[in-house]
């Protein structure tokens, strides 16, 4: 699956979203795993001590600091710092476009990344609330299409999106955006 992946992301072109006067750089880590033969896409639900996105389903991740060397450094180090996954343990198999928030004002770079299915995650007890990932979200969940709706704009400048519903949660906004993306470029 891995190689499938890899191809998928690197027969295009990332689209990059130039700099915006008051908005911040962020990256994140979309993690593909496989276990029990399925695929499974983990996602974090973060607490309400967090200054963006409280309570809220997402990937690990988060703004840029100045001494990341990268943006891929950035979703890296977020990724070791909210799940303790250590980034030699990570496996990068490309690139998913940019996006932007509104509401929180980031241009985020999406990686995916690939883990062992059976690594011990060590959440941050201020950062995240849970770890979505025993039962892990199977991506057939995300592509069932009883768990997907479309949220319509809610103000201007917005435009309509993709949600999903699993275990009682709403994945929606930005975090929506990205597996959709994802899933249109690796599984059709």
């Amino acid at each position: 699956m891995k190689d499938k992946i890899r191809a998928a992301l690197g027969s295009r072109q990332k689209v990059s979203l130039p700099s915006r006067d008051g908005y911040a750089h962020a990256g994140v880590l979309l993690l593909h795993y496989q276990k029990a033969g399925a695929d499974h896409i983990l996602f974090t639900k973060r607490t309400s001590r967090v200054e963006h996105h409280k309570g809220e389903i997402s990937f690990p991740g988060g703004a840029r600091d100045p001494e990341d060397d990268s943006i891929l450094a950035t979703a890296l180090r977020e990724t070791a710092e909210e799940l303790g996954v250590r980034t030699p343990d990570v496996e990068v198999l490309g690139e998913l476009d940019d996006i932007s928030t509104l509401s929180s004002r980031f241009i985020t770079a999406p990686f995916v990344g690939t883990i062992s299915h059976s690594y011990s995650f060590q959440p941050s007890a201020i950062e995240i609330a849970e770890v979505l990932e025993v039962p892990e979200v199977p991506v057939a969940i995300l592509r069932d299409p009883a768990n997907v709706r479309v949220d319509l704009p809610a103000r201007a400048g917005s435009y309509a999106t993709p949600s999903y519903l699993y275990g009682g949660n709403v994945i929606w906004g930005a975090t929506a955006r990205i597996p959709k993306q994802f899933l249109d470029l690796v599984y059709g």
